[in-house]
C-alpha cells in the first residue's frame, strides 16, 4: 500500500468511527483487582478496611459512583447471590462475573452451577482468563501449544453452559494469546457466547501494538478491562506498569470508539493494578521460546517505542509503609475515574476537582 492510499484508508475508517460522544450515558465500572491489595484482607488497616466479599466491594464503589463490578463469583450460594443482586439494583449497578472455565469434562457441572448462581445475582456477562504470563510460564513451543490445546477445549467445554444459560463469556489476552490467536480460537468456536475481554494493555508484554491488539478483538469484545500503561527500557528489556487513565501512553479515545463500532452496548471496567512494574525480558533468549518465529521487526518496534515514550518515573510499591500503599492504590482508582469523566467522556462519577486540590471524593 502507498502512502496516499494508505492515508485514504485511515481516513475512511476513522471517518467510520463513533464520536466520543457515544460514551455519554455510560459510568466507568470497575474490576476487582483494581482492589489488588484490600481484597479479602490481604493488606488493610482501619481507614482503609478489607473487602471479604462482593458486598463490601459494592457498598465502597457506591460512594464512587462507579457504574458496575466485575467481581469473582466462585463459592457463592444462591442465598448470597440475592444479597448482591438487591444491592446493584438498590445501587443503580451492573454485575459482571470473574469465572473459571471447565478445566475437563468432570468440571462442567461447577462450571454451570456457579454461572447459574451468578445469573441469579443479575450477571449475563463473564470475564475468563485460561493462562498468564506464557513467557514465565512455558520453556518451549511445545509446552505452549499443548497449553492452548487444552485452553480451546475449556472453551469448547464451556460453550454449551453459555448457550443453554443465555450469557456471554469474554476470554481475556492475559498476556497468553497473541491477539490473533485469540481470534482464531474464537472464530473457529463462532459462537455468540464466547468472545473477548479486551485488555487495553496486557499484550505490550508480547511485544504487540495495543491499537492492532483492539482492532483485532473488538469485533469479538463482550467486556473490557481499560487500563493506560506506562514504559521504561531495562537491559534486559523494558518495565511495563499501569497508571492512571490518561498519563500512559494509550490511545484509549480511539480504542473506545473501536469497541463502541462493534458492540455499543458493551461496558467498560476500569483494571487499574497499583503494584510494581512487571518485567518483560524480551532481550533474554528464554523469552522467545514460545513463539521461534515472531519477527524480529515487532521486538524493533516496541523498543523504539519504549525509548521514545519512556516514563520519567515508574509506580512503585515497594519499600511503601501499608497505609501509603492503600492510599496510592486508592488515589490511583480515584485519578482513573475522575480522567474517564474529564478527559474521556464517561457520565461523570466524581465532582471536579477545585483547583489547586489533591485527588479525593
Amino acid at each position: 500500500m502507498n502512502r496516499r492510499a494508505f492515508l485514504t484508508s485511515t481516513a475512511a475508517f476513522a471517518a467510520a468511527l463513533p464520536a466520543a460522544g457515544a460514551l455519554q450515558g455510560k459510568k466507568m465500572g470497575i474490576v476487582i483487582h483494581s482492589y489488588w491489595k484490600r481484597w479479602q484482607g490481604k493488606y488493610s488497616n482501619l481507614k482503609y478496611p478489607p473487602f471479604g466479599h462482593a458486598l463490601d466491594v459494592l457498598d465502597h464503589v457506591r460512594d464512587l459512583g462507579v457504574g458496575g463490578l466485575q467481581t469473582l463469583v466462585g463459592g457463592w450460594t444462591s442465598e448470597f447471590a440475592g444479597k448482591v443482586r438487591a444491592t446493584c439494583e438498590s445501587y443503580g449497578m451492573k454485575l459482571e462475573g470473574s469465572i473459571t472455565l471447565p478445566r475437563n469434562e468432570n468440571d462442567v457441572g461447577r462450571f454451570e452451577k456457579e454461572v447459574r448462581i451468578a445469573k441469579e445475582a443479575g450477571a449475563v456477562i463473564f470475564r475468563s482468563a485460561t493462562g498468564g504470563r506464557r513467557y514465565e510460564l512455558f520453556s518451549s513451543l511445545e509446552d505452549f501449544t499443548h497449553w492452548k490445546d487444552g485452553a480451546f477445549r475449556s472453551m469448547q467445554l464451556a460453550e454449551p453452559v453459555a448457550r443453554r444459560q443465555r450469557v456471554k463469556i469474554g476470554i481475556e489476552n492475559h498476556k497468553d494469546f497473541h491477539a490473533a490467536e485469540l481470534a482464531e480460537l474464537l472464530g473457529r468456536l463462532s459462537s455468540p457466547h464466547i468472545g473477548a475481554c479486551v485488555d487495553t494493555g496486557n499484550s505490550i508484554a508480547l511485544l504487540e501494538d495495543p491499537m492492532t491488539v483492539v482492532e483485532t478483538l473488538a469485533p469479538y469484545a463482550v467486556t473490557t478491562h481499560i487500563k493506560d500503561m506506562a514504559v521504561q527500557e531495562m537491559p534486559t528489556g523494558f518495565l511495563l506498569a499501569e497508571v492512571p487513565l490518561g498519563e500512559g501512553i494509550l490511545d484509549l479515545p480511539r480504542m473506545f470508539a473501536l469497541f463502541e463500532k462493534y458492540n455499543p452496548d458493551i461496558d467498560y471496567y476500569l483494571e487499574m493494578i497499583t503494584r510494581d512494574p512487571l518485567d518483560i525480558p524480551c532481550l533474554k533468549p528464554g523469552y522467545w521460546a514460545t513463539f521461534p518465529d515472531k519477527p524480529g521487526a515487532e521486538l524493533a518496534r516496541t523498543l523504539t517505542m519504549v525509548r521514545e515514550r519512556k516514563a520519567d518515573k515508574m509506580p512503585k510499591t515497594a519499600g511503601l509503609r501499608l497505609e501509603e500503599a492503600l492510599e496510592f492504590e486508592e488515589g490511583n482508582i480515584v485519578k482513573c475515574l475522575r480522567q474517564a469523566g474529564e478527559k474521556y467522556g464517561f457520565t461523570p462519577t466524581l465532582k471536579p476537582r477545585a483547583a489547586g486540590n489533591k485527588d479525593e471524593h
